[in-house]
């Protein structure tokens, strides 16, 4: 009895491991968004370069918690809430390590931008960011809380991205017409507005596995507002 007691808390602490490096993980990809965006406002290049070189330890951390999750499929042969636990790890898993391949895009872009005189004042970038940050947060919350409401509403918030996104690309769409001396840094801006966007998209995606660990219902093919709250009654 003894034997599958400690069995049993040792398979318990190999799951809290997990969750516990995805958040380690999700915290260093909000701190790269940050950090980049920052590099932007305030024309730090060299800032840029730390986020460039920061995704080392990201991919690092990636690997790291595939094979936590591949293992435990092998060894422990996890079922029901178990195994849709694993398998939403490692979806969210590869979305975390997306974002901050794409922090580093924007990180690549804004080193260029910074060589430049600025177009235009970063009003809708900062804005994009940080709602990209709290979605990020949100649908890890909504992760370790197995909240299925939050997780619908983090899905919700990634129309206000592409919105933003969208009205960013019509500023600088005039800008272009206008001036064709403009068009390599609208061009760049457009790059930067386009990878939050898909940092958003990411952060849903996770929120989208949340749904899915919570209910069992797949939701990724469902717009936001086609998933009602009762859902997560199911």
């Amino acid at each position: 009895m003894e034997e599958v007691r400690r069995t049993s808390q040792h398979y318990e602490n190999e799951l809290q491991a997990i969750k516990q490096n995805l958040l380690y993980l999700g915290a260093l990809t909000e701190h790269a968004i940050e950090n980049v965006l920052i590099s932007l406002l305030d024309r730090k290049s060299d800032l840029a370069r730390t986020v460039i070189d920061g995704d080392t330890e990201i991919d690092k951390l990636d690997t790291e918690i595939e094979e936590q999750c591949i293992r435990l499929l092998a060894l422990r042969q996890p079922i029901a809430r178990d195994l849709r636990f694993i398998t939403t790890a490692i979806k969210i898993n590869g979305h975390l390590e997306r974002i901050g391949d794409m922090a580093v895009n924007i990180a690549e872009r804004v080193l260029a931008l910074n060589e430049e005189p600025q177009l235009k004042p970063y009003i809708d970038l900062p804005r994009m960011a940080e709602i990209a940050r709290e979605m990020i947060r949100g649908s890890l919350d909504a992760f370790v809380r197995e909240d299925c409401q939050l997780a619908n509403h983090i899905r919700r918030m990634d129309s206000t991205i592409d919105t933003l996104n969208e009205q960013i690309f019509r500023e600088l769409l005039t800008f272009m017409l206008e001036d064709a001396r403009t068009i390599h840094r609208a061009l760049l801006i457009m790059q930067v507005s386009k990878n939050l966007e898909r940092i958003a998209d990411h952060a849903k995606g996770i929120a989208d596995m949340v749904v899915y660990m919570v209910t069992g219902i797949n939701v990724r093919h469902q717009w936001p507002g086609e998933t009602p709250d009762d859902t997560c009654n199911t």
